[in-house]
């Protein structure tokens, strides 16, 4: 064998290997907020279908436009559950002797979570996908939040400032920059093929909110004050919190404490930018302060649901020090 051809001979091996290399990454990663569902053409397309894509497929709240809470890939129930490992999710629906509904978890290898859903009849089926929905959902977005964390540990940006500044720990990704320092306010921005994600991180005192009956109206009177800082390229522009639907709002806990979670959409003032946001106003007794963090994007003509997660998982990666 000459040397031309064993060159080539290695660097065909070479190129395999990287082809190989390549797809099992994509094979082992997954994609983001899909999920993959294993059921009979028959049940797909009648009420069992319908009643998945209601639950599964529904829009996601606080969006500018109507993106599905999980792309959904459907294969049918004949197909072997192992070659589909597209998704890090499976639900597998199908019609069985006995009632059954179970979860298994496999963090090594795709799919990490598989749902089995059997049931007597499409209504059983059904009655039991009502029933253990919202479970499911909660155990996918979990997982899909756990990776992105994993993700972004690879390549973080150093929290000496906010940690001196906030008194917290949070996982940010590379690729942020800060764009603004006050006293108690700090905005992070990451530009992106699409637009940009920002992160914005302010303390107000604790009555600042909870003072008065309408704990939306304080919040977003809140967000409208500080929108004085985030400007557009316009002059008099300053963002303000979208006036067209009232924000989602839900009471939750993050990092141990009592935390008001709001949704909706903000608006450039005397300009045309708009785009989701994510609000999370911690109660922080101990530093007699409302911590909040806020994640918001603007990604014109293109989808924001992942973008919105990914943003989500930064601020649930939050640590308050002790005092």
């Amino acid at each position: 064998m000459n040397k031309t051809h064993f060159l080539y001979l290695i660097v065909s091996c070479l190129l395999v290997s990287c082809f190989k290399n390549e797809k099992q990454n994509q094979r082992s990663s997954g994609k983001t907020n899909t999920i993959s569902i294993v059921i009979d053409d028959q049940l797909w397309y009648g009420e069992v279908g319908d009643s998945i894509r209601n639950k599964f497929a529904s829009p996601v709240l606080g969006l500018t436009q109507e993106e599905p809470l999980f792309t959904i890939n459907q294969y049918p129930a004949k197909l072997l559950e192992g070659f589909v490992t597209d998704s890090r999710s499976i639900i597998v629906v199908k019609k069985a002797g006995v009632d059954k509904f179970e979860i298994k978890h496999n963090f090594n290898s795709l799919p990490h979570n598989t749902f089995r859903i059997y049931g007597k009849s499409v209504d059983d089926i059904i009655c039991s996908l009502e029933f253990n929905g919202a479970q499911i959902i909660k155990v996918i977005r979990d997982s899909e939040i756990n990776k992105i964390r994993q993700d972004n540990k690879k390549a973080l940006l150093k929290p000496d400032i906010i940690k001196n500044k906030f008194h917290i720990d949070l996982e940010i990704p590379v690729g942020y920059e800060y764009m603004l320092h006050k006293n108690k306010f700090m905005w992070l921005k990451n530009d992106i093929i699409s637009g940009n994600t920002s992160l914005l991180i302010y303390q107000i005192p604790i009555s600042r909110i909870t003072k008065g009956a309408d704990i939306v109206e304080n919040i977003v009177r809140m967000r409208d004050s500080v929108g004085r800082y985030i400007k557009g390229r316009e002059p008099n522009t300053r963002m303000i919190t979208g006036e067209a639907y009232a924000p989602y709002f839900s009471i939750v806990e993050l990092n141990g404490k009592k935390t008001f979670e709001t949704k909706g959409t903000w608006e450039l003032r005397n300009d045309f930018m708009t785009g989701p946001f994510i609000n999370y106003a911690i109660i922080d007794k101990a530093y007699n302060r409302i911590l909040v963090i806020e994640g918001f994007c603007y990604s014109p003509s293109n989808q924001e649901r992942d973008l919105m997660l990914e943003l989500e998982a930064i601020i649930k990666s939050v640590k308050i020090d002790k005092r």
